[in-house]
């Protein structure tokens, strides 16, 4: 049985390609929702969007501190592992739950697969970066999207023979959903826009928009965008992000500003959009996968590959900074390589767990670097 741990949104999108590859073969399996970041009832319509089960278990923790959510999820998961025992954990990215769920699962010798293992943005302000290295070298199975990730992760001393690179499940998930999202998305003509006459937006990490500077040069580099290039830009807007920019009295101008969106709506708007700009890693990796050009609000990234291909820009937060690295982005051809594979992930790592052996074993994936 494998169990798949999830808190968030985009671990929601990344595994749903593994959840319905168990689904398609009829492997036993359940998923366990943390609720890291919003209750299970405001993330139901995720699942209903990408047409997975429900989960079989929700936490609901809620926001705390990292402490004392991690604490929480921990407490959560453990009991639930008891009494499931299943063979094999799944966890996915560098999340709070992610950290939790792996740490609960080696302490009850349950093993563990890290799916999306060896980012690294060797920024250790980042406690997404502390997540994902605790539960890289705690886990047994680690699914490397890339050989760089593979590569970080032999450099920390990480056993070769339990590193398979695999892909990236978002390339699963964007070819699965684009075809439901093209047919039940009316996104853009809700926003009266048109497609590559705008620009997508997204701002949540701590280290910006807690930052009174750092938000304030995002939000004023948006103006200078739109005063030179005169298209919109479209901002679904985190919770944190718009209760920090009231708290600055912050305004926005030529930027209009929506709610959180659905998974099936944001792929409609960033699939069409002429330019992404952004502080998610997520979002990153799929404008690559989808061929639009995005510009990363942050000094650095754990996605390199999507700079070496020529699909992103780091601008950080300087303001200049932005605007130049938009006016280039806008400007450079479409064309470059997909560095996250070929849409086969879920599958793969699918097969991998439900291959091996049981708990406690010596993991063996021999030279499967890059199949």
């Amino acid at each position: 049985m494998i169990g798949i741990i999830l808190g968030t949104r985009p671990e929601i999108i990344k595994m749903s390609p593994i959840i319905r590859e168990c689904q398609r073969r009829d492997i036993k399996y359940f998923i366990l929702h943390t609720g890291q970041h919003y209750s299970y009832e405001m993330d139901r319509t995720f699942f209903e969007e990408l047409e997975l089960p429900e989960p079989k278990y929700n936490l609901d923790v809620g926001s705390a501190s990292h402490a004392e959510q991690t604490c929480r999820i921990m407490t959560g998961i453990e009991k639930i592992l008891i009494d499931e025992q299943p063979d094999t954990v799944l966890v996915q990215g560098d999340t709070n739950t992610v950290l939790a769920g792996a740490l609960a699962a080696s302490k009850l010798h349950i093993r563990i697969g890290h799916v999306e293992a060896g980012l690294r943005s060797f920024d250790r302000t980042m406690p997404e970066e502390i997540n994902r290295i605790v539960a890289d070298h705690v886990s047994d199975y680690l699914f490397a999207p890339t050989e760089t990730a593979r590569q970080y992760l032999l450099g920390e001393g990480i056993e070769d023979r339990k590193i398979c690179v695999t892909g990236n499940t978002i390339v699963d998930a964007v070819f699965q959903n684009r075809g439901i999202s093209q047919k039940n998305s009316k996104v853009l003509d809700r926003l009266g826009i048109k497609e590559k006459e705008y620009f997508l937006a997204t701002s949540h990490r701590q280290e910006n928009v807690d930052s009174p500077e750092r938000l304030r040069n995002i939000i004023n580099a948006f103006e200078d965008i739109h005063d030179e290039l005169s298209l919109p830009i479209i901002f679904p807007m985190h919770p944190r992000t718009q209760k920090m920019i009231q708290k600055f009295s912050l305004s926005l101008k030529g930027t209009e500003i929506l709610p959180p969106v659905g998974f099936l709506d944001f792929l409609q708007l960033e699939s069409r959009a002429r330019l992404v700009l952004t502080d998610s890693g997520g979002v990153q990796e799929e404008s690559c996968i989808l061929g639009v050009p995005c510009v990363t609000l942050r000094d650095n990234t754990e996605r390199p590959e999507t700079v070496k291909v020529g699909a992103n820009i780091l601008a950080g937060t300087n303001r200049e900074k932005i605007l130049s690295s938009s006016l280039e982005m806008v400007s450079r051809s479409l064309r470059w390589n997909n560095p996250y594979g070929d849409g086969t992930a879920g599958r793969t790592i699918v097969t991998l767990c439900n291959g091996l052996p049981g708990r406690l074993h010596k993991p063996f994936f021999g030279d499967n670097h890059g199949n």
